[in-house]
């Protein structure tokens, strides 16, 4: 292992080319030869390397997963004691947060401020969450009287997770799959989004100082062979993936055919309905962020915009101006790739030949030839059945839709195979609760939007299966066991 960051002072000296995988706890030498390399999409530099995990590498990981796991030296130990430890694990973050983010920023393109609001902040909260759900709103045993007398409920780990997250927020997603899974008191294999793989060897080096045991934690990084043989394998009770919806169904598909336990945070088409009442000066500026946020690339964009068509060249003039505002460089980061510019380029296209209009017409700036950046493009005049409005983009493009009536704003919102997030905007705030109870989607805002650490997030339809954040998310790590007791018997705890 050549890269270790432990502090701010560190990170200007610090080499990003990973020899080793992070096997139980320990460096070891991969089986696999294959490497990945990343480079910047701001720059095009080199950031660093990781090895390319083969079966055999994910087969060492899931060993000593299971045996830490069967040896009972987390699964068996009070909430307390693992709370304790996410709770330490926060504040390292916290406290090593100009590191990690440099380096975060290294792999994903994002500044290091946008890292530190929009994946630090949430990723140490999250954390907190789980602590405080393990603590105080879970019951890890309860007695239940039914027709046969009392039954002692039992929650218990699942087991050995497998977590499979995406590049887009790297840092918040390890947390979040990391911070419920062992809160459970589960042991966990953690595989990186080959683009963003180095960030998540200094996450898991931060909980094993936290005190997390050895055995319990692994990071195999790696391709799509490495999640394939992570889904595969028979010693893995439980898969929570985040990534696109094609390659969740694909997952669920292989989880399904073994039974296995499967969690899906997946894509999202979101909408914002803009209500007629709408101050549209004091929310402009938030539809466009909502939209454009990490150039895009976000499952909860809310790239479709549906205003009052009695309202529209006011509203789409607003918000075009407040996206035009976001500029690349300064205010958004580049795209991940230069596959996913392209593909975003070809949406623009297609976009222009279903007869939208582009408002604000973004391309690739001038000067910004070493990035693959892109400014926002804004279309007018989108019907809901156009690829743009349908087709989770991901990238810097937001679709305005007009409607007539609140009904065909609330058809127009759930007429999609998607149903992650959403907002309404409205001065009648009982009014924006009403309509939010007729969305088809998991997460809504009311003239904003947030995730929130201690509250369900997941999706409908195609953006996935179960709820992360808060007590739900603890859940769906845990199996529940009854013992019946004896007629008669009365327990005393």
């Amino acid at each position: 292992m050549t890269d270790t960051i432990d502090t701010p002072a560190t990170a200007a000296t610090a080499s990003h080319d990973h020899d080793e995988l992070y096997i139980g706890g320990r460096w070891q030498a991969p089986h696999s030869t294959a490497r990945l390399e990343v480079r910047s999409p701001a720059t095009g530099d080199h950031v660093g390397s990781a090895p390319d995990g083969d079966a055999r590498d994910v087969d060492a990981a899931v060993g000593a997963a299971r045996a830490a796991f069967e040896s009972g030296v987390w699964s068996r130990t009070a909430p307390a004691e693992r709370a304790a430890v996410l709770r330490r694990a926060a504040d390292l973050i916290e406290e090593r947060i100009s590191s990690i983010a440099a380096l975060v920023s290294g792999e994903m393109g994002a500044s290091e401020g946008d890292i530190a609001t929009l994946q630090q902040l949430p990723g140490t909260g999250v954390l907190r969450a789980y602590a405080d759900a393990i603590e105080n709103e879970i019951a890890w045993v309860e007695h239940r009287t039914g027709l046969f007398g009392t039954t002692r409920v039992e929650r218990e780990p699942v087991g050995v997770v497998g977590a499979i997250t995406a590049w887009n927020v790297p840092l918040f997603l390890a947390c979040n799959k990391l911070g419920p899974s062992l809160a459970a008191g589960c042991s966990v294999v953690l595989k990186p989004a080959p683009e963003t793989p180095l960030s998540a060897f200094v996450v898991a080096e931060i909980f094993a100082e936290a005190g997390l045991p050895e055995g319990v934690l692994s990071v195999v990084t790696g391709g799509v062979e490495t999640g394939k043989a992570l889904v595969d394998h028979p010693g893995v009770d439980k898969i929570t993936f985040t990534g696109s919806t094609r390659a969740g169904k694909q997952i669920g598909a292989a989880c399904g055919e073994q039974l296995k336990s499967c969690q899906l945070e997946l894509g999202g088409k979101s909408a914002a309905i803009v209500l007629d009442d709408a101050k549209v000066d004091e929310i402009a500026g938030m539809l466009a962020f909502y939209g454009l946020f990490n150039t895009g690339q976000a499952c909860v964009a809310q790239t479709r915009i549906l205003i009052p068509r009695s309202r529209h060249d006011e509203i789409v003039a607003a918000v075009a101006a407040a996206a035009e505002a976001m500029a690349p460089g300064l205010v958004l980061g580049p795209i991940i790739t230069e596959k996913q510019r392209d593909k975003i380029e070809d949406y623009v296209r297609l976009g222009k030949e279903a007869g939208a209009t582009a408002v604000v017409e973004g391309g690739r700036p001038e000067g910004m030839d070493s990035g693959y950046y892109l400014a926002p493009t804004v279309f007018a005049d989108v019907t809901n059945d156009m690829r743009i409005a349908q087709e989770e983009i991901f990238g810097p493009v937001l679709s305005i839709i007009d409607y007539d009536t609140v009904d065909e704003a609330v058809d127009i919102a759930n007429d999609s195979e998607y149903g992650l997030a959403g907002a309404i905007y409205t001065a009648d705030v009982e009014k924006g609760i009403e309509i939010a109870g007729r969305i088809r989607t998991g997460t809504l805002g009311i003239n904003w939007y947030a995730i929130d650490p201690g509250s369900p997030f997941g999706g409908y339809k195609n953006s996935g299966v179960g709820r992360e954040n808060g007590r739900e998310g603890v859940e769906s790590y845990l199996e529940t066991k009854s013992i019946i007791l004896p007629m008669g018997y009365e327990p005393t705890a």
